[in-house]
């Protein structure tokens, strides 16, 4: 039987995401995976440097040409990564950021790893509103890699249970680290808009309505 307490980190309260921290942010540093909740789905995340990606590339078996979605821990960050923030898109951070909302920007040619890119050279961001995760990034002070905790063919993870269940080899050799932020509730995933052109697009319909997002930039295509 799997002792959930051996293999995860608790990260509900403030005081255990406190205590977490120092340990959490050595893992990042020496290139490992970690596994942590969001305000949707448990993903797992890597500092945004080549080898750290690979590694999560590697471990989850990711195929070629599906990028990996950044979180940032403040709107400051998508400068520091050159990311190019159009008016229209720094108009939606400032309206739905932190929030269920994920920009595709334009950018960041010697900052963010080729595998953190889409096909068309975007890179995807977000600013998450869990509090844990918000904390965690502030304290790093560096985005980190996002993609759902699960095995090919099997739902993200809603749980550390799962992930443990799941990932045991990988977290007894110390590749991976997990954090415990308890039993997600269910929610949409982030609306997800291209900002790379000359009118933002949403590609992939979520909690944030086109018709709310029109609201801010009036000449949003897509999701009617």
């Amino acid at each position: 039987m799997i002792n959930l307490s051996e293999l995860s980190t608790p990260f509900w309260s403030p005081a255990e995401i406190e205590a977490s921290l120092r340990d959490t942010l050595q893992h990042l540093d020496a290139g490992g995976v970690l596994a942590y909740p969001t305000e949707t789905v448990y993903g797992f995340g890597t500092a945004v440097d080549h080898d750290s990606v690979e590694a999560l590339v590697r471990m989850k078996g990711r195929p070629p040409g599906k990028p990996f979605l950044l979180l940032i821990g403040d709107p400051g960050q998508v400068a520091r990564l050159d990311l190019h923030l159009p008016t229209y898109a720094a108009q939606l951070a400032a309206r739905f950021w932190p929030g269920p909302l994920t920009l595709v920007l334009r950018g960041g040619d010697h900052r963010v790893p080729a595998r953190a890119r889409g096909p068309e050279g975007g890179v995807a961001v977000r600013l998450t509103p869990h509090p844990g995760l918000q904390r965690l990034l502030a304290a790093y002070g560096e985005p980190i890699t996002s993609t759902s905790a699960n095995r090919p063919r099997v739902p993200p993870a809603m749980t550390a249970s799962e992930i443990v269940s799941q990932w045991p080899a990988e977290i007894h050799r110390g590749t991976l680290r997990v954090l415990d932020g308890g039993r997600l509730a269910p929610s949409e995933s982030s609306t997800v808009v291209d900002c790379t052109g000359r009118r933002p697009r949403v590609i992939r319909p979520g909690a944030l309505p086109a018709s709310l997002l029109r609201t801010c930039v009036a000449d949003l295509i897509g999701d009617t």
